[in-house]
Order: C-alpha cells, then structure tokens, then sequence
C-alpha cells in the first residue's frame, strides 16, 4: 500500500489559502472535490452563482494544479438557500449549464437543512436532473435531526429513481450509518474539531464496520476545520492496529470507486505522481506573487 497519498472527496477550498494547499500536498493528498455550498452569508442574486460555480470549475481547479493536486467539483444548490425559492428557481434553472462541465463529478452538496417543504422541492429537481443524467449525488445531512434528515433523503432520492450506488450521503455518525449502509448508498463522514465527527471516533467506527462504502473526509471551509483531517485520522487507524488495506479504503479507494462512476475521473493517470508547471497562467494570473516557479520535469515510465 503507497498510504502517502489521500483523497478528500469533500472540501472548500475556496475558503482556505495557498499555505492550505502546499500542506495538503506535502501530506499525501493528491486529489479532493469540492461541493458547491453556502458561503456563510446569504446569497442574493443570481450572477453570485454564476460567478461561484464559473470559479470552482475555473480559477480553483487550476490554484489545485499548481500544488500537485488534482481539483474535482459538485455543482447543486444547498439546502440552506434553497428555502429563498425565487432565486432557487433561478439557480436551479443555470444548473445545468455548469452540471455537465469537465471536472463535475456530482450534483451536490444538496439535501436537507431546516427539513423545509422549500429545501425538499429543491433536492428533489435536483435529483431528477441527476437520475435523467445517470450522475452521481453528494447529499448533505442536516446538523439538526440528523437521523430523520437522512432517512428522508434516502426515502427521496429512492422515490426518483437515483440508483443508491451513485448516492453519496455525507456529514454521517454512529447513529445514521447504519440506515446508509444498508440501503446499498456511500456512507461518508466529516471529521471536523469538536463537532460533527472525530478522528478517535471514526477509527472505532471502521474497526467496528469495516472499510465497505465508507468514505472519510474532512469538509474543511471558513469555519473551525481541518484540511488534514483525512491524513491524520489515517495515521491514527494505522497507530491503533487497523489493517493498511482498510485505511487505503477509507481514505483513498471507496471515493475513487464512488466518484470515478461520473466518468470525469482518470484513475490510472491519478494514481501517477503528479507533475507540476507553476510557470502556467490563468486568465494572465499566477498563484505565486513573484516567486520562482516550480517546474518538474515529466516523468518518463
């Protein structure tokens, strides 16, 4: 097992800086996805979305590159503005224009919040788009009545017709796992400080569980988080005895498996150890501020 290389098939980074990025690198993390999300302020137009989704699938996969990490992105509109219906229409009427983008790999992070009649119709166009497509979903569990929430997201994305292996279900704990895992969906988990998921209890989880449909990730974005969650609950499960192949699984493998169903993933050239160019532009921008480049030479097999 080459365990110095990490997938984090949930993260924000548009929220966190370059010195973020050259960590996650410098750990092992070759490859992440980044969901579309609330940005902690409410949204009032709808060219914000535009300018947003454009930047995920623009500006932040090439900042990505220019650290040796591969960027994929979801595209959705998230629970919690979805319960502003006259702009949800709207953004839901552009999805589709950034849905079917090279490096989309979902339709998420999407779900429930408050459990509104608003936030329901709204994961429900969204899955329709997604099951018409034969895409894969991120589904995002409330904070709050976390058990029903999923339950009903499960319940839902059943009723349209999403296959439950191309359903991702996120933000899980000990008490939703079960309901996840055997409706035959992707069970991830979120380790965050404090809240949410800890590394301790994640490894209880997987030696309990084992490694099958189970995802870790860290969802790190503005608030309180951490970019190295994945790494560092790895090497915690290696410290206290779980099996090297299992650890793979959980932090490398299953999300491959998952997400590489979108068919936007190269799985062999990921697998490669990554070759960097910071010479490279975008839009005449660089990441570097003056610095020197770093420019590898290809490696030749």
């Amino acid at each position: 097992m080459s365990q110095h290389r990490f997938f984090d098939p949930h993260i924000h980074m548009t929220s966190r800086t370059t010195d973020d990025y050259e960590n996650m690198a410098a750990a092992g993390i070759r490859a992440i996805i980044e969901p579309a999300f609330w940005l902690g302020q409410p949204r009032t137009q709808v060219g914000s979305f535009v300018d947003y989704f454009s930047s995920l699938v623009g500006w932040e996969r090439f900042r990505a590159s220019q650290f040796g990490i591969q960027h994929y992105c979801a595209m959705g509109l998230n629970s919690k503005e979805a319960n502003n219906e006259g702009l949800a229409k709207e953004v839901l009427a552009i999805l589709p224009t950034y849905a079917f983008k090279e490096g989309v790999v979902a339709i998420g992070e999407i779900g429930y919040d408050e459990i509104t009649q608003a936030e329901e119709r709204a994961y429900q166009a969204q899955l329709q788009l997604a099951a018409d497509h034969d895409m894969v979903v991120m589904v995002h569990s409330p904070h709050r009545d976390k058990k029903n929430g999923i339950v009903r997201s499960l319940d839902v994305a059943q009723e349209v017709g999403v296959p439950m292996e191309k359903l991702v279900i996120d933000h899980n704990n000990e008490e939703t796992l079960e309901d996840v895992l055997d409706r035959g969906a992707w069970a991830a988990f979120t380790i965050y400080p404090n809240t949410k998921m800890g590394s301790q209890r994640m490894v209880e989880i997987v030696k309990r569980y084992g490694s099958e449909r189970i995802i870790v990730d860290s969802s790190a974005d503005w608030g309180v988080s951490d970019p190295l969650s994945v790494p560092k609950t790895a090497a915690l499960m290696l410290e206290q005895g779980v099996a090297p192949d299992v650890v793979e699984a959980v932090t490398w493998g299953n999300a491959l498996s998952a997400y590489a169903q979108s068919g936007q993933i190269d799985v062999e050239a990921l697998e490669k150890a990554p070759t960097i160019d910071q010479s490279q532009l975008f839009s005449d921008n660089s990441v570097l501020r003056g610095q020197n480049p770093r420019i590898d030479q290809p490696v030749v097999n």
